[in-house]
């Protein structure tokens, strides 16, 4: 530190040799005051010796200062010669000294070092010169030592005006360097060692530069770190106050109650370790957090989530399999197989508890009772029905949910359900698992692999959640229309039961006991005021709809209901029963019409069966001949495989012209066009390829196809018929129609038990392996 500076006799003289004290870290310049500590032997030795107040000894600074015994190498060149101002003898045998600088000091030549370091030393005296360069210099950095005063917390207004007050360039040079205090001791012997008084300016001028950005630096941080504190420490004491407070009034603040609450819950819920664990790290992270910061929602949000899921929490399986059958059998008609395969679940669980969910697929066309078949399945093992649809899905994060760092972010689906369920056993309903699609967002069947699969569901994680949770013990059923689009690692972990549609007959037995009272009860109507006779219902199957399933057919029926709805509204209360003769009264003109009735035998043209996404229905194929030259004509919107079958069906005729009765040429003079009414629904497939053999047959041999026959199957080259499927469809397609014979693959003879026993009695089957078998059959004459 700088002490006032006490008048230095001119006459002082110094000695040209001169005893040493090296110092540790610490720089002295002339005419500076500052307090030493003594402690080393040889430094004793010398102040024992040399140590009188008045006395003049040289001060050098170590290079090293951690060196104990320093050699003459180890010391700088340059010093200060200093008088002892005062001598003070300590208890533990050091010597406190307050040395005063008296003039810069060079050593020529080290002499000895025992007992203490001694040289031969020369004065360095300055010259007073005050130029112009050295006056802009003074006043340049006594500006700049004047703005470090204003903004250092260790100096005072004191140290400006004492260097304020000195005129002499070199002394005003030091007395700066010595109140600086971010310097190093190397630069500080630097400005020691720099005799020219201009340059030496020069240099305390760029450690002002220095010593300035690293006070501001240091005043900003302090600043902020200051303003923080304060305001965490004026948060501390308003939330001790309003503790206080509610205590005084006996109520427990909001969040203190709050986070009592959810440590309550926590509790209650039962988790696994590793979703308890996660809970209790952020409550102890919320408890800590403002009310009022945006991380606080966040926050209190997931822990909502995590206390409210259903860890531990599953409804009681019921395991009567009479009342199961009971409920499926007064749900649904017919359906065999289906509640077959769920009663034989229940059996099983009702033998080994721990079994693990199946994964049930429904497949088939709109509106047979996929979704209402699996909400059966729920009352009839008592648990509680979830259900999403997954058509037109293309965000995985639909299904896995959104991490937390997303704004607005939130669980998957699965998870959301599961929520409102309240158990984690629910019967989940998978719809439209066909209708999935992909995108840059990703895609939402690939997440599903691991829900669908029960070695895996057990620790589901979804990104939200952030912890495994365990979905082994729902059952999951998925629907699909068709199973072509499902992934095939999707299709694997299910096990896929198909749903046909229904026959004439059963669409009746289902209207009468389901349809018909469920609309007369949400139209408001009674028995009393409307009734369905069976035949009514036969004309509206037949006459105004055509589908496997039964939505169109309860739109009808609720159709009707209306216009006695409004009747009734009108004041009409008498009853009004519904027959085949008035039904057109309600719904106006037939809507379909049979093709199949309007036609008689033709030649050139074949009735075929094919299989659709909405169930099966008739094709008809024509073919004609005109004059040309070697060409096959295709037309009615046919894909590859069914263009692919039409050319097979004309080279195995021409390959077989002869044997068929054929003229052998009749493709050098002829332009074969074959055709598929229906022209804008696209339509391919191998089935239809016994139907363009026949078709073409009968135009080249000019023998008419019978039309009350239907046919399918696929051919080969060699005239070989190979089986086909979706045979139950097909079928009850041709049944639709009033077609009651029909000729298929050998090898389907084995599909026939998939068939209702109404229309197997009913209905006529040819059983044929090659194609002249089938020609002998369908064609006429």
């Amino acid at each position: 530190m700088s002490e006032a500076f006490p008048k230095i006799p001119d006459n002082i003289e110094l000695p040209e040799i001169m005893p040493l004290l090296p110092l540790r870290g610490t720089i002295i310049y002339p005419f500076m005051i500052m307090p030493l500590l003594v402690g080393r032997g040889k430094s004793i030795k010398l102040i024992s010796k040399y140590g009188e107040e008045g006395k003049v000894i040289g001060l050098v600074a170590q290079r090293d200062p951690n060196k104990d015994d320093p050699l003459f190498t180890d010391l700088y060149t340059v010093g200060t010669a200093g008088i002892i101002v005062k001598k003070i003898a300590m208890a533990d045998r050091s010597v406190r000294l307050i040395v005063q600088g008296v003039s810069r000091i060079k050593i020529n030549k080290f002499i000895q070092d025992k007992p203490f370091v001694t040289a031969k030393v020369k004065k360095i005296v300055e010259k007073e010169n005050k130029n112009p360069r050295i006056q802009i210099l003074m006043n340049e950095v006594l500006a700049k030592f004047k703005e470090l005063v204003k903004i250092s917390r260790s100096l005072t207004e004191e140290n400006y005006l004492m260097a304020l007050n000195i005129t002499n360039p070199g002394r005003l040079a030091d007395l700066i360097a010595f109140n600086l205090m971010n310097i190093h001791s190397h630069e500080n012997q630097d400005i020691l060692e720099t005799f020219d008084v201009a340059l030496r300016l020069e240099k305390v001028n760029n450690l002002l530069d220095k010593e300035l950005q690293f006070v501001k630096l240091s005043s900003k941080i302090h600043s902020q770190a200051f303003s923080e504190i304060e305001k965490n420490q004026r948060e501390y004491f308003l939330r001790q106050q309003l503790k206080a407070i509610y205590e005084e009034l006996g109520e427990v603040d909001e969040k203190t109650a709050e986070i009592k609450e959810l440590k309550e819950l926590i509790e209650k819920a039962k988790m696994p370790e590793v979703a308890k664990k996660e809970a209790d790290k952020e409550l102890k992270r919320l408890s800590h957090m403002p009310s009022a910061a945006a991380e606080y929602t966040v926050s209190r949000t997931y822990l909502d989530w995590l206390v409210n899921l259903p860890w531990s929490k599953s409804s009681k399986d019921k395991h009567d399999i009479i009342r199961a059958e009971k409920i499926l059998d007064r749900d649904h008609y017919d359906l065999v197989k289906v509640k077959e395969r769920i009663i034989e679940f229940l059996a099983v669980r009702k033998l080994k508890d721990d079994l693990k969910g199946p994964i049930l697929c429904f497949v088939g066309p709109p509106g047979v009772g996929k979704t209402s078949l699996g909400r059966s399945i729920a009352k009839a093992l008592n648990r509680k029905f979830c259900r999403i649809s997954l058509g037109g899905m293309r965000d995985e994060a639909e299904v896995r949910g959104h991490r937390r760092t997303y704004v607005g972010s939130l669980p998957g689906r699965i998870i959301r359900e599961i929520r409102r369920a309240g158990t984690n056993n629910p019967v989940f309903i998978l719809d439209e698992v066909d209708k999935i699609g992909a995108d840059f967002r990703g895609d939402p069947a690939a997440a599903l692999l691991e829900v669908l699969d029960p070695e895996q569901n057990n620790t589901f994680s979804d990104h939200y959640l952030d912890v495994p949770f365990d979905l082994s013990k729902v059952m999951f059923i998925t629907t699909a229309n068709v199973l072509d689009p499902v992934p095939p690692a999707l299709k694997d972990r299910m096990e896929v039961l198909i749903l046909p549609g229904y026959t004439q007959e059963e669409k009746v037995m289902i209207a009468k006991k389901f349809l018909v009272p469920r609309q007369i009860k949400e139209n408001g109507l009674s028995n009393k005021i409307i009734r369905f006779y069976e035949s009514a219902i036969k004309e509206i199957i037949r006459e105004y709809t055509k589908e496997a399933g039964l939505r169109n057919l309860e739109r009808e029926i609720a159709n009707i209901c209306r216009k006695i709805a409004k009747k009734k509204a009108e004041g009409h209360d008498k009853l009004t029963i519904i027959k085949n003769t008035n039904v057109a009264e309600f719904l106006g003109p037939s809507k379909f019409f049979s093709e199949v009735k309007e036609r008689s035998a033709e030649i050139g043209i074949a009735t075929g069966l094919a299989w659709t996404q909405t169930g099966g229905d008739i094709l008809f194929v024509e073919a004609t001949r005109m004059k040309g030259r070697k060409e096959l004509r295709l037309t009615g919107h046919l894909g590859d495989v069914m263009k692919e079958s039409a050319l097979i069906a004309l080279n195995y005729i021409r390959s077989k012209a002869k044997n068929l009765g054929i003229d052998i040429d009749f493709y050098n003079k002829s332009e074969i066009h074959v055709h598929v009414p229906a022209g804008a629904i696209p339509k391919d497939g191998p089935s239809a390829g016994i139907t363009m053999v026949t078709s073409i047959a009968s135009l080249l041999k000019g023998l008419p196809v019978r039309h009350d026959i239907a046919m399918t199957g696929e051919i080969t080259l060699r005239g070989k018929i190979l089986p086909i499927g979706g045979l139950k469809e097909k079928v009850l397609a041709a049944a639709r129609a009033d077609i009651w014979e029909i000729i298929l693959p050998k090898k389907n003879q084995k599909d026939l038990e998939d068939i209702p026993g109404e229309i197997r009695d009913k209905m006529k089957f040819h059983f044929v392996t090659n194609i002249d078998e089938a020609l002998e059959i369908s064609l006429c004459g």
